[in-house]
């Protein structure tokens, strides 16, 4: 399941992103980019976490929309990391 061009993108995104809807907008932006994943809070309370799967370039623009977030967040940092793709997600979800 590893094809040319596909990769995993793990990122940590920091801020106003905790009960601002974001988690479920980045399930909406993963999704319409034939993504696959998950996103979660993390027990901080100002940071979410994702991993994401995916052909590169499709990686790349929900990299540049979760650095934008959802009205209503504000995102102060995003870290990501680049990884090898496990090809073991069949969606993209919330989890808890």
């Amino acid at each position: 399941m590893t094809g040319e061009g596909r990769a995993a993108l793990h990122c940590v995104v920091y801020g106003r992103v905790q009960g601002v809807g974001f988690r479920f907008f980045v399930v909406e932006e993963a999704e319409r980019l034939g993504l696959t994943g998950w996103v979660r809070n993390r027990p901080d309370g100002r940071s979410v976490e994702l991993v994401a799967e995916g052909a590169r370039a499709k990686l790349e623009e929900l990299q540049r929309l979760i650095a934008a977030g959802p009205p209503g967040a504000w995102v102060e940092r995003v870290e990501c990391t680049w990884k090898e793709p496990t090809g073991t997600f069949t969606s993209f979800a919330i989890r808890r």
